[in-house]
């Protein structure tokens, strides 16, 4: 058997769980607080959807040490940047309603 053969295989463990951080949908569904605290302390945890890679459950500070977060501007620039100049934003003097009691 090549390597990459033996790579892919998956063991059993514990039950329907697949080996090392792989999990059958319907497994992590019904176990979903044991999948996150294993993303949590193990890493992340894939979840697989008829035996293909579906999604990835991992920690917050996995996720965003992967995906900065992007810069924002301050407000004031930020509306600035709309160019909203030509646009009227006067409104008439509300006076409310007349209501007869």
């Amino acid at each position: 058997m090549g390597r990459q053969a033996e790579h892919t295989k998956t063991k059993r463990i514990s039950g329907n769980r697949m080996a090392a951080g792989r999990w059958k949908l319907e497994d992590a569904k019904a176990r979903f607080s044991e999948v996150v605290r294993h993303a949590r302390e193990d890493g992340p945890q894939r979840v697989t959807v008829r035996g293909q890679d579906a999604v990835v459950v991992m920690s917050v500070e996995e996720f965003e040490r992967l995906v900065p977060e992007k810069p924002r501007p301050p407000f004031v620039a930020f509306m600035e940047s709309l160019h909203l100049g030509g646009l009227d934003l006067g409104r008439e003097t509300d006076r409310g309603r007349d209501v007869e009691l």
